[in-house]
């Protein structure tokens, strides 16, 4: 499958923009990919059909969505 690549101009503080250039260098990886991979993640996790999958349905709905850290460790142990 073949992607199709756009420019973006972005504006970053520079100080950040060298961290992220090294971090990407001590990966082994582009920045651009180092870049791409982190907006891809968000998308992967909202895809309709990865939200649909057995497990995730099932949990969905367990706890309500503003429940508490301690509500949930509850949960767990019951």
């Amino acid at each position: 499958m073949h992607t199709v690549k756009t420019k973006r101009t972005v504006r970053v503080d520079q100080e950040l923009l060298q961290a992220a250039k090294r971090y990407a260098s001590r990966q082994g990886i582009t920045l651009s990919s180092l870049i791409e991979e982190y907006l891809r993640t968000p998308a992967i996790q909202q895809d309709e059909a990865y939200a649909r999958t057995p497990v995730l349905q099932r949990l969905t709905g367990i706890l309500p969505e503003d429940a508490t850290l301690d509500e949930y460790h509850r949960y767990v142990e019951e």
